[in-house]
């Protein structure tokens, strides 16, 4: 199981009138852990593209628990719970400032080879990168 996090500050355009984070912008900080824990590993999504690979979100689940504020620093868990294959699966846990958990989701994306626009394996060096955390 690999497990990250990294924390990103609610904007004053993130939120709405009462100053909650709107809705739809979860999946933007869903977006920022996965790009981050990917980044810790020493690998990029410009780079996953660069060798031919995308990676579309298939699905998306959240469960708003407790709003995020405007201001409030979150701190984003991410954790990949199984050895990826030609798809990965992520798991969020957002906390606010007080470490109370306020929001869960999951993501589903797939490798997918830019060229043939099909399923594809990921990278050989992502998988020597993330192999070591599932043995």
């Amino acid at each position: 199981m690999f497990t990250y996090t990294t924390k990103l500050r609610v904007r004053y355009g993130e939120t709405d009138q009462m100053g909650y984070m709107y809705y739809g912008n979860y999946a933007e900080f869903f977006e920022v852990g996965r790009v981050e824990m990917l980044r810790s590993l020493g690998l990029t999504y410009r780079w996953m593209e660069e060798v031919g690979i995308m990676m579309p979100v298939l699905e998306l689940k959240c469960r708003y628990l407790k709003p995020a504020l405007y201001d409030e620093e979150i701190s984003i868990k991410v954790t990949m719970e199984k050895m990826p294959g030609i798809k990965i699966h992520f798991k969020y846990e957002l906390f606010n400032e007080k470490q109370e958990l306020i929001h869960v989701g999951e993501t589903l994306l797939a490798f997918v080879n830019m060229t043939t626009r099909r399923p594809s394996l990921p990278p050989q060096l992502f998988l020597d990168a993330v192999k070591p955390y599932f043995q």
